[in-house]
């Protein structure tokens, strides 16, 4: 089968090459270099299985720019993973860059069924396949991590398909044969309920995230052992042991916008928890700010932007609003990151020697802890528990 893949971000990434295992899938990007990395069998991202699949696996996956190629093989299904960050001012998801892709591939492309996997606000679906007068646009949401996105491609948690027709069906079957996990659930469904999984599912994690930073808040508050108590929590079946480790935050690409898109769904429908969460965060944040100013440091530095280990993405990371409070106390902050190869980072000195950036600064913060500060941990700040993500 033909297919085209619209975006090549670590969801359309790993989306193409789960598809290109058994057909023909062609893959647009705007960024000519990402091209060419794919084109020659690397990685533009960090995730380990993308990596080896392109470098060791026979793939029918051709990465391109230019968009008559990229639907010139008459696609059955183009599947689209533009961005759609959440817009402040305006409360809602930035949805221009998609709907210009909709656009070309509805030009391009208008015997093909559109297949959305970018995030988007509830009801999206719907008005879309009004606004452009088709019934070809449905939507599929994803559950990828970051740093694990093909690993969570490979073996998923369900496969979601907002149509409940045979095209729906065949889109999912199309996801099942690139997996390996076998007696995966399918659920077909309509687009407007797809869309609600995606934002209830990432909403129920932040408040997980946010009910255990909170713990973590009261046991260091209170001089308690944080693991202890978050030990005997989740032995409890109901509860279990897992995303439970404290951070900084909830951060990265997804919780803190699809959170926010939430509650603006919200809107004239009577509810607590739902803002509880977002205020959480910010709470937590601030918390953690001034526990670090509380010992009076002259220079803070910051081990990795990245909120998961083996993740070189650090778009919404937490880190970010604790830096600016820290600094607007008049404390130097450096960050050690090594992916950034430039000196200075929004106006941050970057230290990318590791003796001088342990040697430079008073209190290190890491969201989580990795060996190359273990023997400086008497200056290291961190919620890190379980060493784990």
């Amino acid at each position: 089968m033909n297919i085209t893949v619209v975006g090549l971000g670590y969801v359309g990434l790993s989306n193409a090459v789960l598809l290109s295992q058994h057909n023909n899938v062609r893959a647009l990007e705007l960024s000519q270099e990402k091209v060419d990395q794919i084109n020659e069998g690397k990685s533009p991202i960090a995730d380990r299985e993308i990596e080896h699949f392109l470098a060791e696996k026979e793939l029918n996956l051709e990465a391109t720019t230019d968009r008559d190629y990229g639907y010139g093989h008459k696609p059955e299904f183009v599947v689209v993973a533009a961005p759609t960050d959440y817009d402040d001012e305006k409360d809602h998801f930035n949805t221009v860059a998609l709907e210009s892709v909709l656009e070309d591939a509805l030009k391009y492309a208008p015997e093909a069924t559109i297949i959305i996997k970018s995030t988007i606000p509830v009801g999206y679906t719907r008005r879309i396949n009004e606004k452009y007068q088709t019934s070809n646009i449905i939507f599929s949401p994803e559950f990828l991590r970051e740093g694990q996105a093909l690993h969570d491609n490979l073996y998923p948690s369900r496969i979601i398909v907002g149509d409940k027709s045979e095209r729906g069906q065949q889109f999912a079957d199309l996801m099942l044969e690139g997996a390996k996990k076998e007696d995966v659930e399918v659920l077909l469904m309509d687009s407007t309920e797809a869309e609600a999984v995606k934002l209830f599912s990432n909403t129920y994690l932040a408040l997980r995230v946010s009910y255990f930073n909170e713990l973590d808040t009261y046991a260091e508050t209170k001089g308690l052992d944080t693991k202890s108590i978050i030990d005997g929590v989740s032995l409890d079946p109901r509860i279990g042991d897992y995303y439970n480790n404290p951070s900084f935050g909830y951060g990265g690409y997804c919780l803190p916008k699809d959170t926010k898109q939430m509650l603006a769904n919200y809107k004239d429908v009577p509810n607590n928890l739902i803002r509880a969460i977002v205020d959480s965060n910010d709470t937590r944040k601030g918390f953690i700010s001034k526990q670090v100013l509380a010992n009076d440091p002259k220079v803070v530095g910051i081990h990795r932007l990245a909120m998961k280990t083996n993740s070189d993405n650090f778009r919404q990371a937490a880190i970010f609003d604790i830096m600016k409070e820290i600094r607007s106390e008049g404390v130097e902050v450096v960050i050690y990151e090594p992916t950034i190869k430039e000196n200075r980072f929004e106006s941050y000195r970057i230290v990318n020697d590791i003796s001088e950036f342990k040697a430079i600064t008073d209190v290190i913060l890491a969201n989580r802890v990795s060996e190359d500060i273990q023997d400086v941990k008497n200056k290291v700040y961190t919620r890190d528990v379980y060493n784990n993500n």
